[in-house]
């Protein structure tokens, strides 16, 4: 098992945290999704941990991280705030936000800030749309509309009694009938599956992890609204000009290619690498590829 380091944040919030590498090398902060950990990383951090500092945090609501169970918590600005609390606690001053699902929605909120701050030199994201791009995407594309109506499942607190009798599975369960998402996924080692499985059983754990979803402000409309896009749809976001590698399996149920469409408008030093016959979890369904595309990108960028 990882050994991991607590880090107390200026806020008070506490994480649980792997951090491997040479101390004083480039750093890398790798930011999970839902509903994994910092194991997410598993592949990445192995490979590169000997040339770069790597920090995984168990992010905020996660594992053995502080799970404060109000809904406000989890708004994006404090896990944006996460962030840059974690580095200024490690002595870090500028470092590599890379992030996969929700933890890329916040790599690309981490991106925008970093840049205007002068902290975070390079973005790598990894299967989560750029924020301009998937708010429309929800009202004009069927196929995104109808992925993500699980959302609505995970906001909707008349499910919450699954959570209490049955963890974070019971829920899962419910929002996924139907879809094929739920079967055991090959790549992944039957002892990081276990762990995992455990982890879902923390109720106050299942719930923070929801409230991520519950804090945010993207509107998920039902698939009898129109398919037009309505005013303010789109957030007013300035371009993302530091170098960007953005990663993107194209199998992926959730969220569909078409998530790309555009984003060369909102990246404007953008490098893009497609992973086909890969599913969602990237990071560890196609690990050679993806770390092919982090050697290649680090070494163009490094300096």
């Amino acid at each position: 098992m990882t050994s991991l380091r607590r880090v107390v944040l200026a806020s008070g919030i506490e994480l649980d945290v792997q951090v491997s590498g040479p101390e004083g090398a480039p750093a890398l902060i790798f930011l999970h999704g839902f509903p994994e950990s910092h194991r997410t990383w598993r592949h990445q951090i192995a490979h590169l941990s000997g040339s770069y500092r790597c920090i995984a945090p168990d992010q905020r609501g996660y594992r053995g991280s502080s799970k404060p169970q109000d809904i406000d918590a989890y708004r994006p600005d404090k896990l944006i705030g996460d962030v840059f609390q974690l580095a200024d606690a490690l002595g870090i001053e500028t470092f590599t936000v890379v992030g996969h699902d929700w933890g890329g929605a916040i790599a690309w909120g981490g991106a925008l800030t970093g840049q205007a701050n002068g902290r975070v030199g390079r973005a790598v994201i990894a299967n989560a749309p750029h924020p301009a791009l998937f708010g429309p995407l929800l009202w004009t594309h069927p196929g995104q509309r109808a992925a993500s109506q699980y959302i609505r499942t995970f906001r909707d607190t008349a499910n919450d009694d699954l959570v209490r009798q049955h963890g974070l599975g019971g829920m899962l369960a419910k929002a996924f009938a139907g879809t094929g998402g739920l079967g055991p996924n090959p790549a992944m080692e039957e002892a990081i599956r276990a762990e995992q499985h455990a982890d879902w059983q923390d109720r106050d754990a299942a719930f923070a992890m929801l409230n991520w979803y519950r804090a945010s402000p993207i509107v998920v409309p039902s698939m009898d609204e129109p398919f037009e896009l309505p005013a303010g749809a789109a957030p007013a976001l300035p371009p993302l000009t530091i170098p960007t590698l953005v990663i993107w399996a194209l199998d992926d149920i959730a969220l569909p290619p078409e998530n790309l469409d555009g984003i060369e408008k909102v990246v404007t030093d953008l490098t893009l690498v497609k992973v086909p016959g890969c599913g969602h979890f990237v990071p560890w369904e196609a690990p050679q590829a993806v770390n092919a595309a982090l050697d290649d990108f680090l070494a163009a960028t490094d300096g």
